[in-house]
């Protein structure tokens, strides 16, 4: 057996069954060996989205994702998309060919320094030069991909290494580079106990580590026997359920008033896989002055890394939130802070942002609140980035943190469309939708040619507004309507484009024609497309300023137009 085969063979006895990829001449090897396999391999039409494919396969299922893809552009090609999921934690294997081993450093045809170039955004790479190395670097790596904390991890593979006969057996043994379990300090987990049983204003803040760690259950466990008011990340969306107790939505800039609000108001904020980053907490000084923190999460380099915390706990996620549930017999006494928590998001909660009665055109918010109310329970959504990334995270009701995918940390547009492909592999059974913004659309417009190969049931929604809304909007407000660069009125008609690739497609400008759209568009058996028209000045509101700090959100009636 070759290098190729064994690298093949390997991943199905991992269960690995699906690769995306975009095939060349170094990657040859590999391709040729999937003539023989019987893994499912899907072609992409770009090495990018390939990458964000795995991701979003990744995402929806909780397993590995695998992209495979050549040298040189190929691999210059998945860097966005294997950044995007080293920022959001997203388990992805990549493989690439490399020019043969005696070539490389001779700047030979196609050759990229792939370890150095991609040092910054996975867990760990490999360069291999020999087939004997691939024995020990396959399980490795899809161990390291898939523990701890998740994230992308990078095989280069010499050409000749791939061809190689292999010959002998654990030449190279697994290294101890791989994360081991941790267990919690008890003197912390007894100080976390504490402050938890002091507290009288206490809030629950989740993430996506919570996903990540497969916690779901232990988390609603301990979430609802104490019944602390909730709030969640943009990653942490989903967390608490359809139905769970005192869920106040998001937080951040363009959270809720009252997460914001309460956030600067609690005396205890338990911080659940979250990485305090820069869009959930405003300007971090100003963040949760009044609590003491405690911060649950597998990975040491974020204790403190943003937010100096009162208590940090560090293990397996499922373990330590088995350990505090069991601390406490009941639920905690602060049923007046519930009460204001509840009053605070029924007075500032947001309300759909829909126009007076006599206005025909169509709001994103109101047109998304529509569709939260008829799409499937189980439905999985994947944003692109923009406007409507937060319209989908405001006004869009989820179940779990896997029916909505969302590119947090790189803020990549061209996410969704692959993210949906790459859902409909991991998750047939699930109506899979992909919103979208007019600009985003375009950066991934090709993987209609890929949903058209399989019959994919992709249900797509793009919301037009004829320009690059969140920089529009940034112009607006903080650049005294000075507007660059954001006019998109010269995008083609993407409903034609959508039929030339067999889709039903339809568009709509007005609201009375909202639900007969949606009905048209979900009923629909195969992929289908629906082109929303809405304002073009239309902003996402509540907006905290970049910089500012949450509690000091932004509303459009006391909006002042001051410079950033």
């Amino acid at each position: 057996m070759n290098g190729a085969q064994y690298i093949l063979k390997t991943l199905q006895e991992q269960n690995i069954r699906t690769l995306f990829g975009y095939p060349g001449g170094c990657i040859m090897p590999l391709y040729d060996a999937l003539a023989d396999s019987e893994l499912e391999h899907v072609l992409c039409r770009h090495e990018q989205a390939a990458a964000l494919a795995a991701n979003g396969y990744a995402r929806a299922s909780g397993r590995l994702g695998v992209v495979v893809a050549t040298s040189g552009p190929g691999a210059t090609n998945l860097v966005t998309g294997i950044a995007d999921a080293f920022m959001d934690s997203i388990p992805v294997l990549v493989i690439t060919g490399q020019v043969n081993s005696h070539l490389i450093g001779s700047d030979a045809f196609q050759e990229v320094d792939v370890l150095g170039m991609t040092m910054a955004i996975v867990k760990h790479s490999y360069l291999i030069t020999s087939a004997n190395e691939l024995e020990s670097t396959v399980i490795e790596a899809i161990r390291l991909a898939t523990s701890g904390r998740p994230g992308p991890v990078w095989i280069d593979i010499a050409k000749d290494a791939l061809m190689g006969e292999m010959t002998t057996k654990s030449v190279i043994k697994p290294t101890n580079s791989h994360e081991k379990e941790h267990n919690v300090d008890l003197t912390s987990l007894q100080n976390a106990v504490e402050i938890i049983k002091k507290a009288q204003r206490p809030l629950l803040y989740s993430g996506g580590g919570v996903m990540s760690a497969n916690a779901l259950d232990e988390f609603r466990t301990f979430a609802n026997q104490l019944n602390i008011p909730h709030v969640v990340s943009l990653k942490g969306i989903g967390n608490p359920g359809l139905y769970g107790a005192l869920n106040l939505g998001m937080l951040g800039m363009h959270g809720s008033r009252a997460c914001n609000e309460l956030i600067a108001q609690c005396d205890a904020l338990i911080a659940i896989g979250v990485r305090f980053d820069d869009r959930a907490t405003g300007a971090v000084k100003h963040f949760a002055t009044n609590a003491d923190i405690i911060h649950i999460d597998i990975d040491p380099a974020e204790f403190h890394k943003n937010k100096r915390v009162s208590c940090t706990l560090r293990g397996e996620m499922k373990s330590i939130l088995r350990r505090l549930s069991t601390a406490f017999l009941s639920t905690l006494n602060i049923q007046p802070w519930r009460n204001h928590c509840r009053a605070m998001k029924h007075q500032k909660g947001l309300i759909p942002q829909n126009l007076s009665t006599d206005s025909n055109t169509i709001a994103g918010p109101e047109f998304l609140t529509a569709l939260s109310a008829v799409k499937k329970t189980r439905s999985i959504i994947s944003c692109d980035v923009g406007q409507h990334q937060m319209w989908v995270a405001q006004y869009v009701d989820f179940d779990h943190p896997r029916q909505h995918l969302s590119s947090g940390g790189l803020g990549t547009m061209g996410f969704g469309l692959p993210a949906a492909i790459g859902a409909c592999f991991a998750r047939p059974d699930a109506q899979v939708i992909n919103i979208s913004g007019d600009g985003s659309f375009m950066m991934n417009i090709q993987e209609l040619a890929t949903i058209r190969r399989h019959q994919l049931p992709v249900k797509i929604i793009i919301l037009d507004n004829q320009h690059l809304g969140l920089v529009r909007q940034q112009q607006e407000l903080f650049y005294q309507g000075r507007y660059s660069a954001v006019d998109l009125s010269d995008n083609p008609d993407f409903t034609e484009i959508a039929r030339v690739f067999g889709f039903h497609a339809l568009q709509i400008h007005n609201r009375s024609q909202i639900g007969p759209a949606l009905d048209t568009l979900l009923s629909c058996q195969g992929p289908a497309m629906l082109q929303v028209h809405i304002n073009t000045d239309s902003n996402v509101w509540p907006m905290v300023k970049p910089g500012g700090a949450n509690h000091e959100m932004l509303e459009p009636e006391q909006f002042n137009g001051s410079a950033a």
